[in-house]
C-alpha cells in the first residue's frame, strides 16, 4: 500500500513530462480559425467550380489539410506562398529560403492528401 502511493506521483510526474515530449499532432489541435477553413473553401470552390459537390470536397479538403498540418505552419505555408509572387529582391528572399521552400512542401503534401480522400 505505501508503494502504491509512491508510485502514482511518479507516473503521473512521467506522464506529464512524456505528454509533451512526445509531439502533438495538428488534429489534436483543431486550430484553423472558422474564417481561415471559410477562405481556404471559397478558394478551393473557385478553383473546383461552385457546386453543391465541390463544397462537400473542399471542405473536406481543409478539414484533412488541418490534421497533418499545424494552422501556424499553414500560416507560414500561404504567406511564403503570396509573397514569392512579388516581383522584388523581397519575393526573392522568399522563392529561395529553405524554411520557405520546407514550408510549402509540407502544405503540397497535405494538400496532396487531400486530394486523394476527398477528390
Amino acid at each position: 500500500m505505501m508503494t502504491c502511493r509512491r508510485v502514482r506521483p511518479i507516473v503521473a510526474a512521467l506522464a506529464l513530462l512524456c505528454g509533451p515530449a512526445s509531439g502533438v499532432r495538428a488534429q489534436d489541435l483543431n486550430d484553423y480559425p472558422t474564417s481561415a477553413r471559410a477562405e481556404y473553401v471559397f478558394g478551393c470552390m473557385k478553383a473546383n467550380g461552385e457546386t453543391r459537390q465541390s463544397i462537400e470536397q473542399c471542405s473536406c479538403s481543409i478539414d484533412v489539410i488541418a490534421t497533418i498540418l499545424p494552422y501556424e505552419r499553414y500560416v507560414t505555408a500561404e504567406t511564403v506562398l503570396s509573397m514569392s509572387q512579388v516581383r522584388s529582391t523581397l519575393g526573392a528572399e522568399f522563392r529561395s529560403s529553405e524554411q520557405a521552400t520546407s514550408a510549402v512542401n509540407d502544405l503540397r503534401r497535405a494538400q496532396a492528401e487531400a486530394e486523394v480522400r476527398c477528390f
